[in-house]
C-alpha cells in the first residue's frame, strides 16, 4: 500500500493527537529529545507507532530538498476523505457552515484555507475530485495540522452537490467574486451557509457561480485588484463567524 509522508514537528504532533494512522515515525539522529520532539515520541508510543532513527539525508530524500522536515517525518496511509453527511453531522444543532472550493490548485492556499476554516468554526470543506488540489504532505504542513481535524469531502460534481444541499438542507451559497453585487460585510451570513471560493486567477466557474444564491465582493482600494485566495476566503469566513456569534 502506498504511504503518504507528512513532515514538520507541529503537523506530525497534530496527526498523532488526532488519531491519524501513523505507521512509522522517522526521526533524525542526534536530536535532543525535549520540547515538541519529546511530545511527539510520547504520543507515538501511546499510539503504538514504530519509531526509527535515520539520517537527515534520508528524511530529505523522502520529502524533498525544499521541505522543512525539522527532523521528523511520519508515514501514514493516504488521506481518508469524509462524506458530506459527516460534515453536516458536525453542525450539532447549529446552522451548517461550509466552505466549498471550486478548483483551488495551489496546495499552500488550500492548506491555509483549511487552517483558517478550522479556526473560524467551519464544519467542513467540499472540494471537486478533479482539477483541484487534494490533501498532500504540503497541505498538511500548510494547514498546521488542521487537515487532521476538519473533515474534507471530495465530490465528482459540485453543481449537483450544491443543488442537493439546497434542496435537502436549506443551505445558502455565497460566492466570492470581484463582480459580486454586494460587499461581503453587508450580506447576511448568519444562517445555513456555504462560502464558495473559485480557483486562483479565473475565479468561480460559470456553472458553480450560477448555482450561488448571491455573490459578494471585497472592497479593493489599492493598486492591486485582487487578493490571494486564502486571504480573501479568510476575510469572508471571519465575517460569517462574527455575524453567527451575534455581531451586528
Amino acid at each position: 500500500m502506498a504511504l503518504d509522508y507528512i513532515y514538520g514537528r507541529h503537523p506530525v504532533l497534530e496527526a498523532l493527537h488526532a488519531g491519524a494512522r501513523v505507521q512509522q515515525l522517522l526521526v533524525a539522529e542526534g536530536q535532543k529529545e525535549s520540547g515538541t520532539l519529546a511530545e511527539i515520541l510520547a504520543a507515538a508510543a501511546q499510539r503504538g507507532a514504530a519509531v526509527e532513527r535515520v539520517s537527515k539525508g534520508k528524511l530529505t530524500q523522502l520529502v524533498g530538498r525544499d521541505a522543512n522536515h525539522q527532523g521528523v517525518v511520519a508515514a501514514l496511509p493516504p488521506f481518508r476523505y469524509s462524506s458530506v453527511e459527516t460534515i453536516l453531522a458536525r453542525a450539532e444543532g447549529e446552522p451548517p457552515f461550509l466552505l466549498l472550493l471550486d478548483g483551488i490548485q495551489d496546495v499552500h492556499n488550500f492548506g491555509a484555507l483549511i487552517r483558517t476554516a478550522d479556526a473560524a468554526g467551519v464544519h467542513g470543506i467540499i472540494i471537486p475530485q478533479h482539477r483541484a488540489a487534494g490533501v498532500t504532505a504540503t497541505v498538511y504542513k500548510s494547514s498546521a495540522g488542521a487537515a487532521f481535524h476538519l473533515p474534507i469531502a471530495q465530490e465528482t460534481n459540485l453543481t449537483r452537490t450544491i443543488q442537493q444541499l439546497k434542496a435537502e438542507h436549506g443551505i445558502w451559497f455565497a460566492g466570492l467574486e470581484m463582480t459580486g453585487a454586494q460587499r461581503y460585510d453587508q450580506a447576511n451570513l448568519r444562517g445555513p451557509l456555504a462560502i464558495v471560493l473559485g480557483a486562483e486567477g479565473r475565479g468561480l466557474s460559470r456553472l458553480v457561480a450560477e448555482q450561488c444564491d448571491f455573490l459578494v465582493k471585497l472592497p479593493m482600494r489599492g493598486a492591486v485588484s485582487s487578493l490571494n485566495a486564502s486571504v480573501a476566503g479568510g476575510i469572508v469566513m471571519y465575517e460569517a463567524l462574527r455575524q453567527r456569534q451575534g455581531g451586528g
